[in-house]
Order: C-alpha cells, then structure tokens, then sequence
C-alpha cells in the first residue's frame, strides 16, 4: 500500500468513524438521553409519524388508529414544546462534548429554535411538521388534511391483520375531525388577513370538488381499504364499513371545508406574494432563512440568481448551436428541443408506462456505477411510480420517499404525469438522479440507516437546503461518472434542470419580495427555462404557498459544491471522494453546521 493510498484509507476510516462515535464523555450521555426523550415526545404528538417509522407497535399500538392534531391549538402546544426543547439543550455544556455529539447539539438546536421563534412571531398558517411555521396556508392545493391523508393511508398505513384494518376505520372517522379543525384553523387565519391568493383557493376547491364528488365506495379512503385488505387475505365487509363512515363522518366535513373556502374566495385578491401577510416583509425573511439555513438576504438571493441564470444560459447557448439549434433564445430553443416527436412521450397510458419503465432502468443503471464515489451503498429498492391522478393537478412535479429500512416499503420517486409533454425526454435522466440515485432516496437511506445517529435526527426533521442543494449535487456527480459522454441532449437536461433551480431564486424572491404579480413570475420562468407555461404556472403556484423553499435548491447546491472544491483543495492529491461522501452518515443539517463538520474532518 503506497502512501496515498494509506492516507486515502485513514481519511475515509475517519469519516466512516465519526458519525460511530459512542457517548465519550459524560455531557455526551446527557445529551443522548435527552435527545431521546425529544424523539418520543414528538412521536407522542405524531401518530402519523409512529406510523410511517413502524413504530406504532407494543405501547405505541394505539397510534396506528389516530391521526396527527391538525387544530390551531395543536399547532401551538407543537410550537411551544419546541421552545422548552430549546431551552432544555441549554442545560447541556456544549464545549464539553465530542465532536459527534456537538453536531446532535447543533443540529438539533438550531431547528427547535427557528421553529420556536417563528411559531411565537407568525401565529398562523399550516400544522405541526414540514415547513411550518414558515407554511402560511393551511388550506391550499399543497396544504390541508384533506389533501394529505388520504395519500398518508394508502401509502403508509399497514393492512395485514384484521386490527390494521379496523385502525384504518378509526382513523377515517379521525379525518372527518381533522378537516373540521383544519377548516376553523383556516377560518381564524382568514379573520386575521390570512389568505391565499385567490387563484390557490380555486385550485384548492377544484380538488376539494373532486374527492367530495366520489361516492362514499369509490372515494380512495375506502378503495384502498378494501384492495389491501382483499390482498393480505382478511375477511370482512370494509368497503361498506368504510363507505358508511365516510358518508357519515368525512363527506359532511368536506362539504363544511368546501362552504368555508368558498365563502373567504370571494374576499381573496390575486396578490401572489408574502409581502401581503400582516408583517409580510418579516414573514420572507425568516421563510427565507429558514428554507435555506443562511442568513442571506432576499436582494442577495435575487441577484445571485439572475448571475447565475446569465452563466448557465451562456453555457447552454453553447450546447445548443453544437445541435445546430442557433435561432431565438435559449428559453425558446429549449422549448423547441422539447417539443420535438422524438422527446415527447404520448400523452397517453400506454406513452406514461414506457416513460415509467425508462427511469426505471436509468435507476438500475446508475447504481451499478455508484460504488465507484460511495463507501456506504444502500441496497434499499427504489421505484418510479405517477404522482396518483386524484393530487397531481396541484401537485410539484417530481419528489421522493424514503422506503423502510426492512425494504418491506421501497423508495419511490413520484414524477408527475398530467401532461408527458412538459416531461421531455431528455430533461428525464438528471431527474432520476436528483428524486432517486444518488439523489434523495441515496441520501435518505444512508441517513436512515446510520445506526448510531438519534432518531430524532434520523427521522425528526430535514432541512431543505442541505437535502435539495444535495440532490441537485447529485446531478453534477452522475455527469462526473460519465452518464452523458453518448448523451449530448443529456447534458443540456442537466445544465437546464440548474438553469431552472437558478431561475427559482429570481422568481421567488420577485413574488415575494419584488411584489411581482403571478403572471410576470410565470412569464419570466417559462422564458428563462423553456419549460412549458403549464409547467411554469404550476412551479409558481407552488412558490406561492411555500415561501423561499423555492430557494433552498441552488443554495444548497452552491454550498456543497463549494465544500466540495474546499476540501480537494485542501487534500490535494489525498482527496479520497468516497470518504467526503461519508458525510452523508453524519445526517441532515444545516448549512452552517454542514461546513463545519466537513471542514473540521478534512
């Protein structure tokens, strides 16, 4: 073994240690049991959450019946037990403890503390969990129980026993209470100034309509029971028994919910943006700081999107006059790429199945090469399914679950197929590798599979930029393994899916900061990226209601490229590009945290 290779193998023995690191010294054990005890107050208030981690078994059994507290108040006291989690860690002497645990410390420190101080400030808006408090619609196409739970039960809750079944009755009668209180939730909000813009409630009606309009045997709540529970073989009337509860519980609640939104659209203006919102100004720059765990301003945001849309433009003009594509603007030559016979998949059942079983390959081709840049390789399978037909009208286009670590629940990237033609084919392969290899369920199943990481890290919160700024790393890295070396239109997919993350930082900081209306966000986007205008309203439409996420992507991914050039720089030719990937081990954090646990191991 010569030196570099010696020194190659000490760094990534290093990495591969750290996060292994047992409790080393006393403040050390302090601080894993009181991290443990966070996680079991969090599963306390989250049965969904018991649920989704296979944890609502033995004393937790009960859960797998109930739903999680969508009411105003539920959200307080989740607001509140962030505060006193906060103020507990400060008991722990974080100078004293080893450099694993400081990252628990920080890590964890850091999220209850932007919860609890936004919850205080912004009381209102969106439940417990993904990006409140910084969510303000509690009803919306992306947001509200109704919206939420029957997806949660078709694709997380159990059916192999009659006792799973009977937990699934317990819980649609649960869902009729949770629309009610996520209706007086959005009742108060709107009392107090806030509403979504106008065209986000009819979006949320039009899907309201639709699931009010099934029938009581046909709405998905009840089909699923009675198809999972046909499958494990358990006998029993559920479509009718589930039928009748939502005909008594669930449809009257709907139709409350649908009589409340209604009333409060006649009232909604079409102002886009969270300037809007009483304190509006404050409410995006705390978003802002929240989504991206900077504290970057939103000016500074905007005007390093539009340099780097001018840099990824410049590059992407060069590609496209290599394919003899030379006329109009780059928006305008993509659009043209993507719309031409061969990269459009038919718009049809039998166009969405091959387009399915494509990524379904890239999938398994890519991982055959992954063991070149990673130590750790997760055997988890993953899978490319449609986003369901009943959401994906106000769906985002493509995200990702992490499946279980027993494999029983695979991985899935969802990719949404209202329309193939807004899904080019050569735009599809950079997005296999952000929604699936290596992307997020790469990263996800590492994390989740870091044995010695607390739960409450493994599974109790993420952070947007540390795991979209990954995934769109993870493009770059599939280009570094030579996916595109046969594949020019490949490469233009990717230089475009930056140039769209890119353009992202221009228009949600324009919406929300620049006051620009809906329409000039979705006219710059779809001229910048040449996505389709259906396409571009839909990513706008989502912007709206999730201020500054949008922003999360390109600097999370400026940030780990970044660290990634740091660290060969300062490794030179020791760099060992495995052992930097073994931060993925360490869990989500943010970025601060981020660069200090990678620089402090380089």
């Amino acid at each position: 073994m010569n030196r570099r290779q010696l020194l190659q193998t000490a760094a990534a023995t290093t990495l591969l240690a750290a996060p292994a690191l047992a409790a080393t010294t006393t403040e050390d054990a302090k601080l894993a049991a009181l991290l443990e005890t966070f996680w079991q107050e969090d599963l306390d208030t989250s049965p969904q959450q018991a649920t989704a981690r296979g944890l609502d078994v033995g004393p937790r059994a009960a859960q797998r019946g109930q739903l999680d507290d969508e009411s105003r108040a539920g959200r307080d006291a989740w607001i509140a037990s962030r505060g006193k989690q906060f103020a507990r860690l400060k008991a722990i002497d974080a100078t004293r403890l080893s450099p694993a645990a400081r990252i628990d410390h920080d890590v964890v420190a850091w999220r209850t503390k932007a919860i609890s101080e936004g919850g205080q400030r912004f009381k209102f808006g969106d439940s417990a969990g993904g990006y409140a408090p910084y969510s303000p619609y509690i009803l919306s196409q992306l947001t509200g129980p109704y919206q939420s739970t029957p997806e949660f039960l078709e694709t997380s809750h159990p059916v192999a026993n009659t006792a799973d079944a009977e937990a699934w009755l317990s819980r649609l009668t649960a869902y009729g209470k949770a629309i009610d209180d996520s209706t007086d939730a959005f009742r108060t909000d709107s009392a107090a100034g806030v509403l979504a813009p106008d065209f986000i409630l009819d979006l949320a009606i039009a899907q309201l309509e639709t699931q009010r309009r099934e029938s009581p045997e046909t709405t998905k709540v009840t089909t699923s029971l009675a198809r999972k529970a046909a499958a494990a073989g358990i006998a029993g009337d559920w479509t009718r028994r589930a039928a009748a509860i939502v005909s008594a519980t669930v449809h009257p609640a709907l139709d409350r919910q649908l009589a409340a939104v209604r009333a409060a659209r006649a009232g909604a203006k079409p102002d886009a943006g969270a300037w809007k919102l009483p304190v509006g100004e404050a409410f995006y720059a705390g978003a802002l700081a929240f989504q991206t765990t900077t504290d970057l301003k939103p000016d500074a945001v905007h005007n390093l999107g539009r340099a780097q849309v001018a840099e990824l433009t410049a590059r992407l003009d060069t590609l496209l006059k290599a394919q003899g594509m030379s006329r109009g603007s780059v928006g305008e030559r993509l659009n043209a790429l993507g719309a031409r016979p061969d990269q459009v998949w038919p718009n049809t059942d039998a166009g969405r199945a091959g387009l399915l079983a494509s990524l379904n390959v890239q999938v398994a081709e890519i991982r055959k090469l992954l063991p070149r840049i990673f130590a750790t390789i997760p055997t988890s399978p993953v899978e490319v399914v449609r986003v369901p037909a009943d959401i994906e009208a106000g769906s985002p286009g493509a995200y990702a679950s992490i499946g279980s670590a027993d494999g029983a629940r695979p991985g899935r990237f969802y990719i949404n197929l209202q329309n193939t033609a807004e899904r080019p084919k050569f735009s599809l392969p950079t997005l296999t590798y952000h929604e699936a290899l290596p992307g997020h369920n790469w990263q996800g199943a590492i994390a989740r599979d870091a044995g010695a990481l607390p739960a409450v890290r493994r599974y109790g919160g993420n952070f947007a930029a540390y795991g979209e700024g990954w995934a769109l790393y993870s493009e770059d890295l599939a280009e570094e393994l030579g996916v595109y070396q046969a594949d020019p239109l490949g490469q233009i997919g990717h230089l475009q899916s930056l140039l769209f993350r890119a353009a992202r930082l221009v228009a949600d900081t324009g919406l929300h900061q620049k006051r620009w209306t809906r329409d000039q966000a979705t006219d710059y986007f779809a001229a910048t990226t040449g996505y389709l205008r259906s396409r571009a309203q839909r990513e706008i439409n989502r912007y709206c209601v999730w201020p500054g996420q949008a922003c999360s992507y390109k600097v999370g991914h400026n940030e780990w490229t970044r660290l990634r050039r740091a660290v060969e720089a300062k490794q030179g030719s020791n760099f060992d590009i495995k052992a930097f990937h073994e931060v993925l081990r360490m869990g989500p954090m943010p970025l601060t945290v981020l660069a200090k646990a990678i620089m402090d191991r380089a």
